[in-house]
């Protein structure tokens, strides 16, 4: 199975990350974006240790980086996170077999 899974709502990153976590227990692949303050889960550092897993793609909206974590230092999560824009989003719901929007 191919997860994708797109983070628009900081109050709902948890809910995501444990879904994120769940499906690698089941040895899915997945695809995150993170967009709007959902991009504030780059800040944290168990999420980030996830996600660089080789099953997992991890993304976010470089607009939302500078609205909602300007103050943050991304040379540490730059092995981690592709920075860029709604086409990372596209390419998620693209190359995935189920999308959740949290």
């Amino acid at each position: 199975m191919r997860l994708g899974i797109v983070v628009t709502d900081e109050r709902q990153a948890n809910s995501a990350f444990e879904f994120l976590k769940s499906a690698l227990a089941l040895d899915w692949t997945v695809r995150c974006f993170l967009t709007d303050d959902g991009v504030n889960l780059i800040k944290n550092a168990e999420f980030i240790t996830v996600a660089r897993d080789d099953r997992v793609h991890l993304s976010a909206c470089e607009h939302s980086i500078a609205r909602c974590c300007d103050d943050f230092d991304l040379t540490g999560v730059e092995d981690a996170v592709i920075v860029g824009g709604q086409y990372q989003d596209a390419e998620l719901v693209r190359n995935s077999d189920r999308v959740l929007v949290f």
